[in-house]
């Protein structure tokens, strides 16, 4: 089951804009969106917890990537979205990718945030990473002391300060087992996910999708990139591939865009809407 994150209805002020569906990336949830909702109270915007992730349930394994897409469509269809503008981060721009592919009627333009689309040549199956995310600390006293912990390390002491709120705030749940807080998103179904990154080769649904697509790409530094969160996973001529694509390259941010600039996110989300 997914969850969902809905401002207030949107106003009139802008004519009659399409609503907006925010897709977090990997371990994250809906309310890491909130600073960047909270620039756009002129839109109706609708944020999403995937499977596995803040108050959404998690299914067992496999976890295929495409299941991440046909929960979007599931959801979009339940709210009645159509034309609406796709926003996805990491995994989250993979997933909007794939649903306006296999549902062309429920976005009319998409803002890709430094999306996990790998250059073709690196779709070769399910691959066993051993993640270092299952090592993750799971367990902790309070949201505060996680943000604490967090504030002063890389690539959290990076981040917008309201953002890292939102993360810990949201990022947390009552330990079923004792006292303190647990991983909404557990270690081990973060882990496992990544395993599942290669498995389907996207680039076939790329090619049949027509409506405008804006990529935000963060700096990489080297092509060791699954070493290192913070550099950007997205194929370099990803807009290439694209009917039509707008290509925007960010070298002073690394992966974590909304959560560093959710205001210079916003913005793109406007140029988006407004055909700029």
């Amino acid at each position: 089951m997914n969850t969902l994150l809905s401002n207030k209805k949107k106003t009139l002020s802008r004519g009659d804009q399409p609503s907006i569906l925010f897709v977090h990336a990997t371990s994250f949830h809906a309310r890491i969106w909130s600073q960047v909702i909270a620039h756009l109270t002129d839109f109706h915007c609708v944020a999403i917890d995937l499977r596995g992730h803040g108050r959404s349930s998690a299914a067992p394994p496999p976890y295929f990537w495409n299941f991440f897409a046909d929960d979007l469509i599931e959801v979009g269809e339940a709210l009645g979205l159509s034309g609406a503008i796709g926003v996805g981060h990491s995994i989250g721009g993979h997933a909007v990718t794939l649903a306006a592919a296999r549902q062309p009627n429920l976005f009319s333009r998409l803002l890709l945030i430094d999306p996990v689309i790998f250059p073709p040549e690196m779709y070769v199956g399910v691959v066993e990473l051993n993640h270092f995310a299952a090592r993750r600390r799971n367990q902790w006293n309070s949201p505060d002391e996680m943000y604490e912990r967090f504030k002063d390390r890389p690539p959290f002491n990076a981040w917008n300060p309201a953002v890292l709120r939102d993360y810990v705030d949201y990022g947390l749940l009552p330990n079923p087992n004792g006292e303190g807080f647990i991983l909404a998103c557990t270690p081990e179904f973060e882990a496992a996910s990544y395993n599942y990154g290669t498995a389907t080769n996207i680039y076939p649904e790329i090619a049949t999708i027509q409506i405008p697509v804006t990529i935000l790409r963060a700096h990489r530094s080297s092509d060791n990139f699954t070493l290192n969160m913070a550099d950007s996973p997205t194929a370099p001529d990803l807009a290439s591939h694209f009917a039509h694509s707008t290509d925007v390259y960010l070298p002073d941010h690394s992966h974590f865009i909304p959560m560093e600039a959710p205001e210079l996110v916003a913005d793109y989300v406007r140029k988006v809407a407004d055909n700029e």
